[in-house]
């Protein structure tokens, strides 16, 4: 691992090449929430009083190429891919699936410190700030 060093890249520019093992989006591996992560999801959803689910995506940036996005979305894409996991819906951008597909997004608390934890198989390599992975 490294440490952060390198400046940001563009974000409107994504890798053109996907990972070596992606086989599209027919035959990805659902991206899917932990129980835990559904439940956070679902409280914050009725707080909030709107929205359908939420939305995940990567994009160019740090020192290691991507990193993830995470939002609330109120209304789907025409474009996105949606996966229902523990009754949330799970969209994704056709760009970003092939580098999230087989993801458990899980909401964790360690000590005093909470938030969403991105369990992706498909990283090969982060950077050492957290801030950005490879695949």
């Amino acid at each position: 691992m490294s440490a952060c060093t390198t400046p940001v890249t563009d974000p409107a520019v994504m890798p053109d090449t996907p990972p070596a093992s992606w086989l599209g989006s027919d035959s990805a591996s659902p991206v899917t929430l932990s129980a835990r992560a559904a439940d956070h999801i679902a409280k914050y959803i009725a707080k909030r009083g709107k929205g359908i689910g939420i939305r995940l995506g990567v994009r160019t940036s740090g020192c290691s190429g991507m990193a993830y996005k995470l939002e609330f979305a109120d209304a789907p894409n025409a474009e996105d891919i949606e996966f229902l996991s523990h009754g949330v819906k799970v969209l994704v951008d056709p760009k970003s699936l092939p580098y999230l597909a087989g993801t458990e997004l899980d909401y964790a608390r360690e000590g005093l410190n909470e938030g969403f934890k991105f369990n992706n198989p498909n990283v090969k390599d982060a950077c050492g700030c957290g801030e950005s992975f490879t695949t």
